[in-house]
């Protein structure tokens, strides 16, 4: 069976059900609450919190990666990103409130960051997204305030040197909101080992969030998105790169929910209120 979860709001009438999938305690929040949280949160300058965005993918992952396990578990938010992990809790006899995949989240908060005065920072994505990212943003929500964007070479968070020259740029830049787009494993362990020292109130990871908002790769339709086929649209518009992980990462995840369903019982997957971790 799970055991309790305890994570910690800023606000203390607001609890958040846990739901364990695999070996990720996914919170059950909405779009709307979220965004809330992350907001009073990057407003009142508290301590440091980063926020993951799981799919099936992750899950999967996390099945054989301790390190990536240790970085999940500092989280202060574990997002449902991908519609497989609802219908897992379902399966599990919980319930998920809604989808919030990392795209959203990245535009729901730069929205809110614009009404507000609150500063982004946009460190990731492939060559060019995140200033094509920021001019679309920009012409949306004319007042954000884009306080840097940095595309680190490939496999910088190998090289010292690196490091700290993208630890330097975001400290100097001061921002309220760190959106990390360096996919899947490597943002994670970067936020958990690097980011976080930052100073930075909110940092979120949000995979290829800055890809698809700069217009570089395109979104699957709305209905997609809805009935949970947007990782069919991935895998056709990018088939050579993401067939196997589908294919073999579907099958995977499948099985580590069935087994879950199997040794813990239909209820394995509810755990008791919480508070959100550091919020």
């Amino acid at each position: 069976m799970a055991t309790a979860q305890c994570i910690v709001m800023s606000r203390p009438t607001a609890k958040i059900d846990r739901i364990k999938i695999g070996r990720a305690f996914v919170d059950a929040t909405s779009f709307t609450e979220t965004v809330d949280i992350l907001v009073e949160h990057a407003l009142s300058r508290k301590a440091p919190v980063y926020i993951v965005t799981p799919n099936a993918q992750h899950v999967v992952m996390l099945e054989d990666d301790p390190q990536f396990r240790e970085a999940y578990e500092h989280a202060a938010l574990v997002l449902p990103d991908g519609a497989s992990l609802l219908g897992a809790a379902r399966i599990l006899g919980a319930k998920l409130k809604e989808r919030i995949t990392g795209i959203d989240l990245f535009q729901g908060l730069c929205e809110r960051a614009a009404q507000e005065g609150l500063r982004v920072f946009l460190l990731g994505g492939r060559p060019g997204a995140a200033d094509l990212a920021v001019k679309k943003l920009r012409a949306r929500y004319p007042n954000l305030i884009v306080a840097g964007t940095c595309r680190p070479p490939d496999a910088f968070d190998k090289n010292e040197g690196l490091l700290r020259e993208v630890a330097r740029m975001i400290r100097e830049a001061s921002p309220h909101f760190l959106f990390v787009g360096l996919g899947a494993r490597m943002q994670e362990n970067w936020l958990y080992q690097h980011g976080r020292k930052l100073g930075v109130p909110v940092s979120v990871g949000v995979g290829g969030s800055f890809d698809v908002v700069s217009g570089l790769l395109p979104r699957a339709p709305r209905w997609m998105q809805d009935w949970g086929f947007e990782w069919l649209f991935r895998v056709a518009a990018e088939p050579r790169r993401l067939w196997k992980r589908y294919l073999i990462g579907n099958s995977r995840f499948v099985a580590i929910v069935l087994r879950q369903l199997v040794t813990a019982g239909i209820h394995s997957g509810l755990v008791h209120s919480g508070w959100a971790g550091g919020l």
